[in-house]
């Protein structure tokens, strides 16, 4: 495997990933600076190791911040988090899409005076986009599933447990909780 693809799964200085969907990862090189800079604790490493003339260290595969990262803060309003915040669901017909399928509905039309906001926005697929044009949901009786609202930071990392990314390796399994439940 080439170097490059060696991948660092970032815990916050409690153990738990940054985020979930996506994954808190970052590349070998950025984790071994941050371990040289002090800045983190090595949890697990791979086999594959690297050299310098005077040093030789296995790559790191598991790190965790020295200093905790608060995560309440209000989310980014992106596109993305959106998606996220809706499940991959389009809010008009209930269907789950990739991404790329969806869309950004204006609940309230911007030529209607809505605007781009955390609650005036939704995840809708094209067709419904199409169907619903700039109109309200009322117009053209097509009701908003779960209204648009302002998700907390928790939320969207809850809802990025349901999208396990297609590469996980087997060090990082004691961090990561992908909707299953702890014994107790």
């Amino acid at each position: 495997m080439h170097v490059d693809r060696f991948q660092t799964l970032v815990l916050n200085a409690d153990f738990r990933p940054l985020s979930y969907f996506p994954l808190s990862l970052w590349g070998w090189q950025d984790a071994v600076k941050a371990v040289f800079l002090d800045r983190v604790n090595i949890i697990a490493e791979y086999e594959h190791e690297i050299h310098s003339p005077s040093i030789k260290m296995r790559l790191p595969s598991v790190i965790s911040l020295r200093e905790y990262v608060k995560m309440d803060r209000r989310p980014a309003f992106t596109r993305f988090n959106v998606f996220l915040r809706d499940g991959f669901t389009c809010q008009y017909c209930g269907d789950r899409y990739h991404a790329e399928w969806l869309t950004f509905d204006h609940v309230m039309p911007r030529s209607r005076g809505g605007r781009t906001t955390w609650e005036n926005v939704v995840a809708a697929c094209q067709s419904c986009n199409l169907v619903k044009s700039n109109r309200t949901p009322e117009e053209c009786a097509m009701p908003v599933l779960r209204p648009a609202r302002v998700p907390t930071a928790y939320e969207l990392q809850k809802n990025g447990r349901r999208f396990p990314p297609n590469f996980l390796h087997e060090s990082w399994n004691d961090y990561l909780y992908w909707d299953s439940e702890l014994e107790d």
